[in-house]
């Protein structure tokens, strides 16, 4: 067996351990009423009198996490030089990036001995298959110094371009409500599409959407923007596993109620030519000089990624940055950040600031992270598609909260998201510039927090709290919906971790091998 597949067997054993089927003297777990773990060791879900189900959140990192992340031999290796290290470490990535991808679609690995780099300015990769690494992240190991007064990123991984529509074959929808869950769409012309193809599940934006969940109507204040059908039509990437009928399946789950009377949805492949993949960063310590304790002039970002899939930070600390140790922005897919730390942000502790672990891209997971002095340490922002995950994070002397900022995200799964500060799934009002909804169909399960608010919005689905520990807030407008909320402070929450469930459940394992 695989490591990773040791460690994801041994947490799911010790969640099954505490139904009364091995020797301990634990209680009896709990289980939620919407999903839950049959005698026979299969994960089921109940729907509710709409047909939702809470989604698959498992198809999410480094290809879908079907795939570990890869260990491939090194093919060049440096030592740091005295001054400015930035057109150093950049030559050789572009020596590397000139090279042939293999059918793996690796072309090499730089490694960066241990010792202090400092660095100018932006080290770019945008090709794809190479992977940066060092010799561990602690201070004294591989050090990458961002130098400079101004707000920049220390490692940016992008391509190039945007997704594009495939001329003709854009469908509607033929179901006048789908359910958030299910993975069958059905359409108007089936025949277009095949096992394989790439497509998005557009969803558009309405003046009748935008006024029943009452985003037309914000409270202002000096700066409040009122929503807009334009800022939300939103397309969710997918790809086709089959085709039955008129169904088409996908392989991830419609993430948001689709109804008829807010414009319905359509499906349509795509094509993203410039997007770059296989890349990687890991074991490094990144830090930002920085003049005091509020500057906001200096290095912002550790490591941000767009325009790139399939792509990993793993093992990776990052100090006294203004933003984020890292950033997936709008069209990055399928990242994996994994053991990584956010530690002693130096920035004013206001808004747009210390947001330790950023996600705005879809299907993205962060796991085994840990923030401290942050505000907002694992979010989302506007109009992010999911699903998304953060599994198994801290975040200590939080500042604010953890969960959607701001604008409508949808399907994030916060998975045992352990926090000092608040967890909030609300309606932000006026809030910002007029932040609104912050999402739909977010889950938190088994999470801990000072304080959770949780509430759903007018339409278009739910929010969810199953196994929170935590006192229960009703948000900053108290007349808003609340969510669903299932076992509220309940210390034996079983499965352990809903991530780890699903991931084994669709990897085909035999569940019930672990209750025996």
């Amino acid at each position: 067996m695989k490591l990773h597949q040791f460690i994801l067997s041994a947490i799911l054993l010790a969640s099954f351990c505490v139904q009364g089927r091995s020797q301990t003297k634990m209680p009896a777990g709990w289980q939620s009423s919407m999903v839950r773990i049959d005698s026979c060791g299969a994960l089921r879900y109940v729907s509710d009198s709409r047909g939702n189900i809470i989604p698959d959140f498992s198809r999410v990192g480094y290809h879908h996490g079907d795939k570990s992340i890869p260990d491939h031999p090194v093919s060049c290796v440096i030592s740091p030089v005295a001054g400015d290290n930035r057109e150093y470490i950049q030559s050789r990535i572009d020596s590397i990036a000139a090279l042939p991808a293999g059918a793996d679609g690796h072309r090499g690995v730089l490694l960066l001995r241990r010792g202090g780099y400092r660095i100018d300015g932006t080290i770019e990769i945008s090709a794809s298959g190479i992977v940066l690494k060092g010799e561990r992240c602690n201070i004294n190991e591989t050090r990458l110094i961002a130098t400079g007064r101004r707000r920049h990123p220390l490692i940016r991984i992008t391509g190039t371009g945007v997704p594009q529509e495939t001329s003709g074959t854009r469908v509607h929808l033929t179901d006048s409500f789908v359910p958030t869950g299910t993975h069958c769409v059905r359409v108007s012309n089936s025949a277009l599409f095949s096992a394989g193809d790439r497509v998005m599940l557009y969803r558009p934006g309405t003046h009748e959407w935008i006024h029943d969940i009452k985003m037309d109507q914000i409270v202002e204040r000096k700066g409040t923007r009122q929503w807009t059908p334009r800022e939300y039509n939103l397309a969710f990437e997918r790809e086709v596993t089959s085709v039955e009928g008129d169904c088409v399946y996908l392989d991830n789950p419609v993430m948001m109620e689709m109804e008829a009377k807010y414009g319905g949805g359509e499906l349509y492949k795509y094509s993203f030519d410039g997007r770059i993949s296989e890349v990687g960063v890991s074991d490094l310590c990144l830090e930002s000089e920085f003049e005091d304790y509020e500057d906001t002039q200096h290095g912002w970002i550790g490591i941000q990624i767009n325009k790139a899939e399939n792509c990993w930070v793993d093992n990776v600390t990052a100090r006294y940055f203004g933003y984020a140790t890292v950033s997936c922005e709008r069209y990055a897919k399928n990242v994996t950040v994994k053991n990584c730390r956010n530690l002693e942000p130096k920035a004013v502790i206001t808004g747009g600031l210390r947001y330790s672990f950023n996600n705005n891209g879809q299907q993205n997971l962060f796991m085994d992270c840990m923030s401290t002095e942050g505000r907002h340490d694992y979010i989302t922002g506007s109009q992010v598609c999911g699903p998304n995950v953060f599994y198994n994070c801290v975040a200590s002397q939080a500042y604010a909260d953890v969960g959607p900022h701001h604008r409508w995200a949808v399907g994030t799964l916060y998975d045992n998201v352990v926090t000092d500060g608040e967890i909030n799934v609300q309606d932000r009002g006026k809030m910002g510039s007029g932040h609104g909804w912050a999402g739909v169909t977010q889950v938190l399960w088994n999470c801990r927090a000072s304080n959770v608010a949780v509430q759903s919005p007018w339409t278009s689905g739910h929010n969810y709290s199953f196994g929170t520990k935590g006192e229960h807030t009703r948000g900053v407008f108290t007349d808003r919906p609340d969510g669903v909320w299932e076992g509220h402070n309940e210390t034996n929450v079983f499965p352990r971790s809903l991530y780890i469930a699903q991931l084994m459940a669709r990897q085909n394992r035999d569940l019930s091998n672990l209750i025996k």
